[in-house]
């Protein structure tokens, strides 16, 4: 249960449906006594350093308004701080909040805030060069499904699931083999041909995609989803069996657990919660207990 103060994030250029979804959120929260303050800056940046000086100064919570990409925000704010996340659904893909068992109403799920429980989960840390680690509660893409992301993500229309499977037949037309050395924990590293490589802290991504179907919020391990086949038709039958998590009993398809995982591949930025992160190499890792999210109480 939360009490006091909270800050609620949200994206300032979000269209007419998420605005009422902030406005109705809003107004819940107020109504369960809670004091709020809004966070919606012009930028990711100056959004994340604004909500951590909010965490640095005792909030209760961040109240993530918005899809995955918003609530990526709140964990690099939030991330091994114990400072909990509530989710308001207003996004595209919303698959954490979908995994968690968050309603997609907005008074609902503000209810959940202000009288749900505080459940501890994993995180997902990505290092590498390039800059600060970053973290991710879902999915981080590493492949053809990076690629598939990065379009629906410029796409206007349609919304939702029919978003990414109009990416996915478009990107379709330049799907290729790609050269990945793959190290998982102090294994030696293997190297392989492959088009999708997805790293799973929680099972879904793209408006619900089983792509890591095994993969649990709180056991301290991902899991490394690689598909080895360049076949435009396989593929694509294959991308209807990922929403129900079959695609993994297939022979093309290869899934390791690990706590421990390094991508390496010329060429590829990584998306994680469906943000666009950095180039590969990068090492990603489970650290168990790092999230902290408000669920409901049964």
């Amino acid at each position: 249960m939360t009490t006091g103060s909270v800050v609620v994030l949200s994206n300032p250029t979000a269209g007419a449906d998420a605005l009422h979804t902030l406005a109705v959120a809003g107004k819940r929260l107020r109504a369960h006594g809670l004091r709020i303050a809004h966070i919606a800056a012009d930028s990711v940046d100056e959004s994340i350093a604004l909500t951590r000086h909010a965490v640095e100064d005792g909030i209760d919570a961040v109240v993530a308004v918005g899809g995955d990409g918003i609530v990526w925000q709140a964990w690099q704010a939030t991330a091994t701080t114990g400072t909990p996340v509530g989710i308001v659904s207003a996004g595209t893909g919303n698959d954490l909040a979908r995994v968690l068992g968050i309603p997609d109403d907005p008074a609902a799920a503000a209810d959940i805030v202000a009288t749900g429980r505080r459940r501890t989960i994993d995180l997902g840390r990505v290092s590498s060069t390039q800059g600060p680690d970053q973290w991710f509660g879902t999915v981080l893409a590493g492949g053809f499904d990076a690629l598939v992301t990065d379009r629906a993500n410029r796409m206007k229309w349609p919304r939702g699931r029919l978003r990414y499977n109009a990416a996915t037949v478009v990107e379709l037309v330049n799907l290729r083999l790609l050269p990945y050395r793959i190290t998982f924990d102090d294994e030696p590293a293997i190297e392989l041909d492959a088009t999708l490589v997805a790293v799973g802290n929680a099972s879904t991504y793209g408006g619900g995609m089983r792509i890591a179907p095994g993969a649990l919020l709180d056991d301290g391990l991902l899991d490394v989803v690689v598909a080895t086949s360049a076949n435009r038709s396989r593929l694509l039958r294959l991308f209807p069996t990922v929403y129900r998590g079959t695609h993994v009993d297939l022979p093309e398809v290869m899934v390791r657990r690990a706590r421990r995982v390094r991508l390496e591949c010329p060429g590829i930025t990584v998306y994680a919660d469906g943000e666009p992160l950095r180039s590969l190499p990068v090492d990603v890792e489970a650290v168990r207990g790092a999230g902290a999210v408000l669920v409901p109480e049964h």
